[in-house]
């Protein structure tokens, strides 16, 4: 269903580009989840029939419409994704070397991370950092989140770097998973500071539950670092 579900997603996001304010999943598939970000972007968090015990999956849009659509594990690692700007997907290599474990972030207040994704538009990517809980909490629109510090970088097939990125996050433990918040991404082009913290978390049956509208920093011009690329755990 994978590919499948993007590609309905897909044509979802051009119906609600045009008309209606509400998102459309793909049949099977029910959202628990929509939050509202600061930088002029809304996710839908839903899961699907058929996906393996703790999956869920994640669309993204901005003013223009579907930007992203992942997959994640219990233990968060990021096991597919598209990127709709760039027009490539990413997929799990099937060992990592050092896999992403919520789990561990949890007990251990840190989590080490070195795994590959593969590509058939973009070739292998090396990503190695590290995820640690600061030990402070935050309530955003009454939802209680864990701040955690990351450091990332990505790497080619010949090992090449091809982008850093640190900052903060946040973690919800309840979902099992990440929430973006603010850091520097450095590429070959310069560095550049990046924001979307959430704002607003919507539950079924609340006003803006599923809109394809994103509310809060939209008319903003993109920066460099948002087209080339989100880190990790955005991605997830």
């Amino acid at each position: 269903m994978k590919y499948a579900a993007i590609l309905i997603c897909l044509a979802g996001s051009a119906v609600a580009q045009s008309g209606p304010s509400t998102f459309s999943l793909p049949a099977g598939c029910d959202a628990y989840l929509t939050v509202q970000s600061e930088s002029c972007r809304v996710d839908h968090h839903f899961i699907c029939d058929g996906d393996p015990d703790g999956h869920q999956r994640r669309v993204s849009l901005d003013e223009q419409g579907l930007t992203y659509v992942g997959e994640i594990d219990a233990e968060t690692q990021w096991i597919s994704s598209f990127q709709v700007l760039s027009g490539h997907t990413e997929r799990l290599e099937s060992r990592p070397a050092e896999p992403a474990s919520f789990s561990e972030l949890i007990a251990k207040g840190i989590d080490d991370f070195d795994f590959r994704t593969m590509s058939d538009e973009i070739g292998e990517t090396r990503y190695v950092g590290q995820d640690t809980l600061t030990g402070r909490q935050i309530t955003i629109d009454g939802v209680t989140l864990d701040e955690t510090t990351f450091d990332i970088t990505a790497y080619d097939a010949a090992g090449n770097e091809v982008w850093s990125a640190k900052g903060n996050e946040f973690i919800s433990r309840d979902w099992r998973m990440f929430l973006s918040g603010t850091g520097t991404v450095t590429t070959p082009n310069g560095t550049f500071e990046r924001a979307n913290r959430p704002v607003e978390f919507i539950f079924p049956g609340e006003p803006g539950f599923l809109s394809s509208r994103p509310k809060h920093g939209c008319g903003v011009a993109i920066s460099s670092a948002d087209i080339l690329k989100e880190t990790r755990h955005d991605n997830l």
